[in-house]
C-alpha cells in the first residue's frame, strides 16, 4: 500500500532516506519532550523521529495517508491526529506544554504555519523544516537582501534563523518544479516585543508593502508627525532596516500617536 500525492495539499512526498535522516537531525532535542510533525504523508522521516528521546506527534489532513500511518506505525496510535494543523489548538493538544515543530511543509501553506508559530511561540521553543527554497531563504534573510520582506522581520523579532542545506526536486515523487530549502528556528529568550505586537506587524507590513519606496512615502498613511518624519530613518528603504530597527520605529510611532491625541 502507498498514498497518493494529491495536488490540491500540495503533497510532494520525500523518497531519499538520507535527506529524511538529515532534516530529522536538525532540532536540538532541548527544552522539551514533544515533538510535532506536520504533514508526515508516508513516514519517511516519521521512523527517524521516533529514535529520538523526545516522544512523537504526528497531524496529517489528508485520510489515506491517516490510514497509511495507522498501519504502519502501531506505536504512534494515539499520537497521530488526522486534522489541519491550521485550525487545531495548540494549547489543548499538548496541554500548554512545551514541543517543537518539524516538517515537509506543503508549500502552499508553508508560510501560514510559519505565522501560527509565531502566534504560538509561548510554546514552541523550537522549528524546522523543508520549505520552498525562496520561502526558506526569505525567512532566514538579512536586512539588505532582495529576499529580506516581512516574513523576514516577523519572524526573527521572535526566533533566531538559519538556513542548512538545498535539496533538489529529484527526490521527491512527484518532483515539484523548484528546488528545496531546510531551515531550523530557535526561540530567542524575550517572549514579547518591547511595543505591541500589532503595532509592529501594523508598521512592517505597511513598509513592505511599497518596498521600493522610502520609508517616509510607504508610511505616508499612518498620519505620522511632521517632527517624526524628519527622522532619518524615514529616508531608508524597508530592506536597508534591521530587525531592531523596526522596533525602535514601532516605538517612536507609538509615542508619535500618544503626543498627538
Amino acid at each position: 500500500m502507498s498514498v497518493r500525492a494529491k495536488k490540491h495539499l500540495g503533497q510532494h512526498f520525500l523518497t531519499d532516506e538520507s535527506i529524511a535522516q538529515q532534516i530529522a537531525d536538525i532540532l536540538s532535542e532541548n527544552g522539551y519532550n514533544n515533538v510535532l510533525e506536520i504533514g508526515p504523508g508516508m513516514g519517511v522521516m516519521t521512523k527517524y523521529l521516533l529514535e529520538k528521546k523526545y516522544t512523537t506527534h504526528v497531524i496529517e489532513i489528508d485520510d489515506e495517508s491517516v490510514e497509511y500511518l495507522q498501519a504502519h506505525y502501531l506505536h504512534l496510535g494515539p499520537r497521530i491526529y488526522g486534522k489541519d494543523f491550521l485550525k487545531v489548538d495548540l494549547n489543548e493538544l499538548f496541554k500548554k506544554e512545551q514541543f517543537a515543530i518539524i516538517g515537509n511543509f506543503p508549500y502552499n501553506i508553508s508560510s501560514q504555519i510559519v505565522f501560527k508559530t509565531i502566534e504560538n511561540r509561548e510554546l514552541i521553543p523550537e522549528f524546522g523544516g523543508m520549505f520552498q527554497m525562496e520561502v526558506a531563504k526569505r525567512i532566514c534573510a538579512e536586512p539588505g537582501s532582495k529576499t529580506y520582506g516581512i516574513i523576514s522581520v516577523l519572524t526573527q523579532a521572535y526566533y533566531d534563523t538559519e538556513y542548512l542545506f538545498t535539496v533538489p526536486p529529484t527526490v521527491f515523487n512527484p518532483p515539484p518544479r523548484v528546488e528545496s530549502g531546510v531551515m531550523v528556528m530557535k526561540r530567542k529568550k524575550e517572549l514579547f516585543l518591547s511595543v505591541p505586537d500589532r503595532l509592529f506587524k501594523h508598521v512592517v507590513k505597511t513598509a513592505f508593502g511599497q518596498r521600493r519606496k522610502m520609508m517616509r512615502s510607504s508610511l505616508k498613511s499612518l498620519n505620522l508627525s511632521d517632527e517624526l518624519r524628519a527622522n532619518e530613518i524615514f529616508s531608508k528603504r524597508p530592506e536597508q532596516i534591521s530587525v531592531q530597527g523596526f522596533i525602535e520605529l514601532t516605538t517612536l510611532i507609538e509615542q508619535d500617536g500618544i503626543s498627538n491625541q
